[in-house]
């Protein structure tokens, strides 16, 4: 999600400063709170798209806090906790929370958490049609802007028109000559390379490993598609 503003709740001081680093790296807002009590006033100020909430925390714990900002909102909610007994994640998720991970964890493992949450929520987002949301991916038509797990995508006019084409022909392998003549509003002749450069650059820009797309494959001795996925 574009600039997407996340709240962490936490009165573990070292916790927020660590996930300070690794979620301002991804380009999200953050906002933090050190107690249940906080959060509800930030909450009730500021729009949230998701929050981290721990559940053991002076004044007001992050399950009476999930209580109450569940009467209101709807946004995910992670909960965090020492705790690691079934117990204490079936309270955690019983109040509202969306998922839940436990103390000590991997500062990587919570943040794919908060990229699947909110890529979840977008995808089940009214959308409008000049977008075209496949997983991860989003291209807006109107606005020619791409992002990929909420991280705006720079391309250039030609390699927009290329994965606009292929988004809307999902699940469909279009040919070379079929991306070239359209895009290019000329014949195509065998040798030529130019797509293929085009390709390239694209993946460079979507993909999380060019050599291994999951969004623009190819299907050797036919041509390109775009993956149909929820």
């Amino acid at each position: 999600m574009d600039n997407a503003t996340l709240l962490l709740v936490d009165d573990e001081e070292e916790i927020i400063k660590l996930m300070q680093i690794y979620l301002k790296n991804e380009g999200y807002r953050l906002l933090t709170a050190r107690d249940g009590m906080e959060a509800l006033e930030i909450v009730t100020k500021e729009p949230i798209d998701l929050m981290v909430l721990d559940i053991m925390m002076p004044r007001m714990d992050g399950l009476e806090a999930c209580i109450k900002i569940r009467e209101t909102q709807k946004f995910p909610i992670i909960m965090l906790s020492a705790k690691g007994q079934e117990l204490d994640k079936i309270n955690g998720l019983s109040v509202g929370a969306d998922d839940y991970v436990t103390k000590p964890f991997s500062p990587l493992e919570l943040l794919a958490r908060i990229k699947s949450q909110l890529r979840r929520i977008r995808n089940y987002m009214p959308k409008s049609q000049d977008e075209i949301v496949i997983d991860g991916l989003l291209i807006n038509s109107s606005t020619h802007e791409v992002s990929v797990d909420g991280h705006q995508v720079k391309l250039t006019p030609r390699e927009f028109a290329i994965l606009e084409l292929l988004a809307r022909n999902a699940g469909q392998v279009l040919s070379m000559e079929q991306i070239y003549c359209k895009i290019w509003k000329e014949s195509f002749f065998e040798g030529n390379n130019t797509l293929m450069v085009h390709i390239r650059k694209i993946r460079e820009k979507i993909e999380a490993n060019p050599r291994k797309p999951i969004y623009l494959t190819t299907v050797w001795g036919v041509g390109y598609k775009i993956e149909k996925r929820g």
